[in-house]
């Protein structure tokens, strides 16, 4: 796992799994936090188990209102192309539109959206 800081954001690159289930994702949250001090994080889907990706498991839900609790906004960038779900499009263009959570394409429009933010 490989962290950088760019405008207090910390943006993280895994080629491991690093979300796998609620634990886990509490882990990466408070590590990122300590770490780093900051309360914006990205990363990369990759490193985010594929059933988070299935809505009907669960998974995305709970691991995301965990963000939301521990008051980190968070970023997942990559490639979604390969979903197909229309629940998972629906669910990614809502949060899309929200300000806590967001799915973008690269580290680059993941900062954008944070800067974004802060202007609001």
């Amino acid at each position: 796992m490989k962290t950088k800081i760019i405008e207090n954001i910390a943006i993280v690159k895994s080629d491991d799994i690093i979300i796998k289930d609620i634990q886990s994702a509490i882990d990466f949250i408070m590590s990122i936090k300590y770490e780093t001090n900051c309360n914006k994080i990205a990363l990369n889907k990759e490193a985010i188990t594929d059933n988070f990706f299935i809505l009907s498991k669960g998974l995305a839900g709970e691991v995301l209102q965990k963000f939301i609790n521990y008051q980190t906004k968070f970023a997942i960038y990559g490639d979604f192309s390969k979903y197909t779900s229309k629940p998972l499009k629906d669910f990614i263009y809502e949060s899309n539109n929200g300000k806590d959570i967001f799915f973008v394409e690269n580290e680059t429009k993941a900062i954008e959206k944070f800067k974004l933010l802060e202007e609001i």
